[in-house]
């Protein structure tokens, strides 16, 4: 077995402190330290996993080999290119920047220094999510909805890059084609950034793709139906359950219908659907999203493999996420 990767945490809120416990728990890490400009926040954890508590990344020790950065947005250029340009491999939190001048700056950053750049979309992870990904499928229409609560942070972006981009990630994942029309809908209620939005994306290939977002939701809600040729999924990912449905496989209604010489399938009504079909539970894994996240990325900081969530995936949705507020404030709504 090899020696355990050294490992620091820049930034211990909200989804920092989940990095730092998990590296802490992790027989391939070693936490070494956590960064954060909170003195106090710095302080607790450092002493909770025995590590070094500092203030600025200039202080981290040369032996440590890759960081998780979990810093608000618009600070994650100012400290991801320092760190790569010193050596270090980098996984940075969802989004990968604020705007896609940033994005392609740290993403021509990780190439230049050939440094690991990984993206914490965590939902790839999500078992739902790696369980519909195993299938072998060609999406025609998808419906993603992710709604929640306000949780009072990450108020420096709006819900496209806060909530919907988890879905844009998985979407451009599913779909692998280049988009070609968007349309969207918005409105802010708390703050300067959308807190609802709605957008309509038309790709290449001919899939479309209906997002629904909001951070003003009495309950968590968040779904993602699938439609092809062959089969309709659905996915909870708030539940980790799913389900596909599938043509039975010893099953050819168009087949049958030439058989009899129909001209019109209303002619078979008197079969029984449920038997045309298969319904089948996605075998769902039992891991949690973020140590399966950090576990990848520390195999492709020791074997030098792409991450899972490569920057150029970063890139991309960033760049769809910004062309949806931009389509938000072409439409807007009057409030």
């Amino acid at each position: 077995m090899s020696a355990p990767l050294p490992v620091a945490v820049i930034g211990v809120g909200h989804m920092g402190r989940h990095h730092a416990r998990l590296y802490h728990e992790m027989e391939s890490a070693e936490l070494v330290a956590v960064v954060d400009g909170n003195a106090e926040r710095v302080a607790e954890y450092a002493g909770e996993y025995g590590v070094l508590g500092l203030k600025s990344i200039d202080e981290l020790p040369d032996r440590v080999r890759a960081v998780s950065i979990a810093v608000p947005t618009i600070h994650h250029l100012a400290i991801a290119e320092p760190l790569m340009r010193r050596g270090i491999d980098v996984l940075v939190e969802k989004p990968l920047a604020p705007n896609i001048d940033e994005a392609e700056k740290m993403l021509a950053c990780a190439r230049e220094t050939h440094r690991i750049l990984a993206v914490g979309h965590t939902e790839r992870f999500n078992p739902v999510v790696r369980a519909i990904s195993r299938l072998d499928i060609q999406p025609k229409y998808i419906e993603a909805q992710r709604i929640s609560p306000f949780r009072f942070r990450s108020a420096d972006i709006g819900v496209v890059s806060d909530m919907m981009i988890h879905d844009i990630d998985i979407i451009l994942n599913l779909v692998k084609s280049e988009v070609a029309d968007v349309r969207a809908v918005g409105v802010a209620v708390l703050g300067k950034h959308e807190d609802v939005a709605n957008a309509r994306i038309e790709f290449k290939n001919g899939a479309v793709a209906n997002l629904a977002g909001s951070r003003l939701a009495l309950k968590t809600d968040r779904r993602l139906r699938v439609f092809c040729e062959t089969a309709y999924l659905s996915l909870d990912y708030q539940t980790k359950t799913g389900v596909a449905i599938t043509r039975d496989a010893n099953l050819d209604i168009i087949k049958m219908a030439r058989e009899k010489n129909l001209d019109d399938l209303s002619q078979l009504a008197s079969l029984d659907f449920g038997q045309m079909i298969k319904v089948e539970p996605l075998h769902i894994d039992d891991v949690e999203p973020l140590r399966a996240q950090l576990e990848s990325f520390l195999d492709s900081v020791v074997t030098r493999k792409p991450p899972v969530v490569t920057a150029e995936d970063g890139v991309a949705a960033v760049r769809l996420a910004a062309q949806i507020v931009d389509a938000i404030g072409v439409n807007q709504w009057s409030v």
